[in-house]
């Protein structure tokens, strides 16, 4: 089980940078970008709230649950 981050996929449908995303939220770009790469190993529910507050979209939006164990198309 993992959580994916869609930061991506939320910023080009508002049509915003990451370095416009963190000028708005006063984040750095090196931890928006380690978030948006799914690198991060966790985030501050502070953090998560004015990111969803400037993108105007649900914390759901940005993050997914990622079941690693469910069997793909791929499999058997």
């Amino acid at each position: 089980m993992s959580i994916g981050v869609k930061l991506d996929r939320v910023l080009l449908d508002r049509g915003m940078s990451l370095t416009e995303l963190s000028e708005r939220v006063g984040v750095t770009i090196a931890n928006l970008s380690i978030l948006k790469t799914g690198k991060a190993k966790a985030i501050r529910f502070s953090t998560l709230e004015a990111i969803c507050k400037e993108l105007k979209c649900q914390p759901g939006d940005v993050l997914t649950f990622v079941d690693d164990g469910a069997p793909n198309d791929h499999d058997g």
